[in-house]
């Protein structure tokens, strides 16, 4: 699994962070890190503990908040996901068919009016093209 960012993806200057590049077992993985930390414990989620999970000149850490704000950066390369905690269980319903089946499929891990999307697409797209 790898976590990168992707500035000015339209139009409008969005950016992207997109988690990609990987299987069944990882998306497991990703589910059960943030049932456990997140929802169980109330802990942050450092993306840079997983072991898993390769960085590529970024970082997100998954926090809770009393509002959804989405993504933002709290420095250079640095990102910060700040939602409640209805919206980390609604993350984890959005996870859960990838991690039933493998899927050339993706999936928006919020639906916020935020400049920054969260994508968690196998191949990287958000598109079922190869």
């Amino acid at each position: 699994m790898t976590l990168d960012y992707i500035q000015e993806i339209n139009e409008y200057g969005d950016d992207l962070v997109r988690l990609f590049d990987f299987d069944k077992s990882e998306a497991i993985l990703f589910r059960d890190a943030i049932q456990e930390s997140i929802l169980l414990k109330n802990e942050e989620l450092d993306l840079a503990s997983l072991s898993f999970v390769q960085l590529n000149n970024y970082n997100l850490i998954l926090v809770i908040g009393e509002e959804d704000d989405g993504i933002f950066s709290n420095r250079e390369n640095n990102f910060i996901c700040s939602l409640t905690l209805a919206s980390y269980e609604k993350m984890l319903t959005l996870l859960e068919p990838f991690c039933t089946k493998e899927t050339k499929g993706y999936q928006y891990l919020y639906d916020l009016d935020s400049p920054t999307d969260f994508l968690f697409s196998p191949a990287g797209t958000n598109s079922f093209e190869d």
